[in-house]
């Protein structure tokens, strides 16, 4: 009862009390514990049982009861409910440790949380000094891309001027073609014509010298 009176209170025995049954509990600690607790269940069982057994034993005889009997019933009673007290005070300093350890945890956990939010927090928010220098870098950037800008709108303009230059000189170079072609086919005609009157010539040339 006292333990469980200092697990209810804040104090600082109970810091002294939760180190030492966490020391208790390490090692071969909790085994020991529960054979005890397991033995004094099993005392207690047998002493249930004998106090069973004198009550039967008095309602079959009908003759009156023995002040030794009742002497012992009364021990087995005591020796029950204190053993029955006793482990029930065990769960429930058992229970209490573990959910004080529990929170306890849970505490810690929750506070380095907090802390790693807070320097989250603190790391996230920028200096006015470093606001100043990514504002300054942002207006350099800003006129970068409007000088780009500028520029890809003057290389879009000379591009589509040399592609109208390009098809004029492709148009040009196709009508180029074109007379030339013509040009040859009036040379293959004059040429087949002279060839025509040279033989003419020739032809008569041959009759006069006959």
């Amino acid at each position: 009862m006292a333990l469980i009176v200092l697990f209810v209170f804040k104090t600082p025995l109970r810091k002294l009390v939760i180190m030492g049954l966490d020391r208790l509990k390490r090692g071969r600690g909790p085994i020991v514990v529960k054979t005890i607790a397991g033995t004094v269940f099993v005392l207690m069982v047998a002493t249930v049982y004998n106090v069973v057994a004198i009550q039967r034993r008095w309602i079959q005889e009908t003759a009156e009861v023995n002040p030794t009997d009742q002497v012992l019933v009364a021990k087995h009673l005591l020796e029950v409910s204190l053993m029955g007290f006793s482990l029930f005070l065990f769960l429930m300093i058992d229970r209490l440790h573990y959910y004080i350890r529990e929170l306890r945890v849970r505490r810690k956990s929750m506070e380095a949380v907090k802390k790693q939010n807070r320097v989250f927090d603190d790391s996230k928010s920028p200096a006015p000094e470093e606001i100043k220098v990514l504002e300054d870098e942002m207006s350099k950037q800003r006129g970068r891309i409007s000088r780009l800008e500028t520029q890809l709108e003057e290389k879009t303009k000379e591009v589509s001027s040399a592609e109208a230059n390009a098809v004029a000189l492709k148009k040009q170079s196709e009508g180029f073609l074109l007379e030339y072609d013509r040009l040859l086919e009036e040379n293959q005609s004059l040429r087949s014509q002279l060839q025509s009157l040279d033989r003419k010539f020739s032809f008569s040339e041959g009759k006069k010298v006959m």
